[in-house]
Formats: C-alpha cells, sequence, structure tokens
C-alpha cells in the first residue's frame, strides 16, 4: 500500500511539472499581455511534435534544445500578426481568437502528422529504472524534474534580475507608466509571450517523452492548467507553479484509488479554494511574487 501510495504521489507530481509549466506560461502572457491563451496547449503539442520531427537528425538533446525555440518564433509571429491587433480591446476578443486558433492549428497536426499519436523515442539510458523496488523511478523522470526546476528557477531570476525581466514585472503593475517613460512595449510584449510559448514548448517535449504524443496532447492539459493559475493565485508566478503540483499530485493519488474522480477532484480543489479565498493561495492582484 505504501508502495502504491509512493508511486501515485510520484506520478502526480510528474504531471504536476507538465501543468506548472504551462501555468507559468499562461500566467506570463495574462499578466502583461492581457490574453488569455487557450492556444497554449496547441504550442505545446507543437513543441512535441516539432522535437519528433527534429530527433531523427539531431537527436533527443538536441530537439529538447531546438524544438522550443522554433515554438517560440511560430508564437512571436502569430503575437505579432493576430493578437497584436487586439491590445487595448475587450479581452473576449483575443480569447475567442486564441480559442480558434487552438483548433485550426490541432485540425493543422492531425493532417501533417496523423491523428493518431506518434511514439516519441527517449534514449535507452534514460528509460531504465534506478532501482528495482522503485520502479517508477527512471533517469527521465529525474531529468524531466531537474530540467523543469532549472527553467522555473532560470526564469525567476531573470524576471528579478534582468533588465527585460524588470519591465516584464513593471510593464505588469503599469504598462502606461513605462510606455510614457520611453520603453517600447510592444517588443515588451513579444518577448513576454515567446516566454511563454517557450515553456509551452517544452513542456510539450517533456510530456512526450512520459505521456506519449498525440495531437490533442495540449488540449487535455490546457483546463487543468488554467485551473492551477486559480488555485495558486492569478498573478503569482509562484503560485501558478504550487497550484499545478497540487492538483497534479491530487489527480495522481485520486487515479489511484478512485479512478473515476481523477478529473473531478481538480475541479472541487478549485471551488474548495475560491470558497475560502478568493483570490487563490499566493493571489495578489497585479502581482508578480
Amino acid at each position: 500500500m505504501e508502495l502504491m501510495l509512493l508511486y501515485s504521489v510520484f506520478n502526480g507530481f510528474i504531471v504536476g511539472t507538465f501543468y506548472a509549466l504551462m501555468a507559468l506560461g499562461l500566467s506570463l502572457i495574462l499578466g502583461l499581455n492581457g490574453v488569455i491563451n487557450f492556444a497554449q496547449g496547441t504550442f505545446m503539442a507543437l513543441g512535441g511534435y516539432i522535437a519528433f520531427t527534429l530527433e531523427p537528425y539531431v537527436g533527443f538533446w538536441g530537439a529538447l534544445i531546438l524544438a522550443p525555440l522554433v515554438a517560440v518564433v511560430v508564437g512571436v509571429v502569430v503575437e505579432r500578426v493576430l493578437i497584436r491587433p487586439l491590445y487595448g480591446r475587450d479581452p473576449l476578443f483575443s480569447l475567442l481568437l486564441t480559442f480558434g486558433l487552438a483548433m485550426i492549428v490541432e485540425d493543422l497536426v492531425r493532417t501533417i502528422w496523423g491523428a493518431v499519436g506518434v511514439p516519441f523515442s527517449l534514449p535507452n539510458y534514460l528509460n531504465t529504472p534506478l532501482s528495482s523496488s522503485l520502479f517508477f523511478l527512471t533517469g527521465y523522470r529525474l531529468v524531466l524534474i531537474a530540467i523543469t526546476v532549472v527553467v522555473t528557477g532560470a526564469l525567476f531570476a531573470t524576471l528579478r534580475y534582468s533588465r527585460i525581466g524588470i519591465r516584464i514585472r513593471a510593464g505588469n503593475a503599469d504598462l502606461e507608466t513605462i510606455s510614457a517613460l520611453g520603453v517600447n512595449i510592444f517588443f515588451l510584449r513579444a518577448a513576454n509571450f515567446g516566454i511563454g510559448i517557450f515553456l509551452a514548448g517544452l513542456a510539450g517535449i517533456l510530456a512526450a517523452g512520459q505521456l506519449g504524443l498525440s495531437p490533442d496532447i495540449g488540449s487535455e492539459l490546457i483546463m487543468p492548467s488554467f485551473v492551477a493559475i486559480i488555485v495558486g493565485g492569478v498573478g503569482s508566478l509562484v503560485g501558478s507553479v504550487l497550484g499545478g503540483l497540487i492538483i497534479g499530485i491530487a489527480s495522481g493519488v485520486t487515479a489511484a484509488f478512485f479512478p473515476a474522480a481523477q478529473e473531478v477532484v481538480i475541479y472541487v480543489i478549485m471551488a474548495a479554494v475560491l470558497i475560502v479565498r478568493p483570490r487563490g493561495l499566493l493571489g495578489q492582484e497585479g502581482l508578480f511574487e
């Protein structure tokens, strides 16, 4: 029983890292760009499929580096051509735009790579269990956790110490003021959007190695990622990470003992948090923490 519980918690933690990466990107884009990006899951799938295409030529590690960058290029083009004209208008317009974009790109993925999932191969040395008793502890899962920790830490360090990160935080607090001070807010929003897409593309590659790669992988994870933001608190990046891990672990444990309630428990947690603390666990209006 103890091993089963440990297995469920660890599996939930792994899935929670995907939610956390997705939620971080969503929170960044929502904060500065003011866009509820329903296409975030599509960029996640796109990152995974780009890595699948590049892997035979550059290997797993090369694909892990290059694929998110390609997804960023696509994301920046989308921001420039489709989303930028909607800044300052009713947020419903950008929501509907990204929702429609998600459906279009998902069908495009099906057309290019097929409707059936494809195998995403990992190096053999990463797939080997590190312990006979803890069979679920593989090199890939440890690498996955390490990459998530490093990327998340690098993001927080960038936002706190770099010039562009400080401007992103300042723009989230008062975009009009930094615009009046001479900051190019269009470039700032494009860069912020690109960072959010990078996190989605990276999550797609990591999730493909763990969950498999299919056209709807992003649409399956996008709603829990939004829930993670709500649970953690809108406006808090730390809260987004915490919310992702909480609902991931809760879902993993529930799947082991009450499979039918695996998805329901996510929304039960969201409802409970909103009743007790409407802003979420760490949410402060208009602030990144």
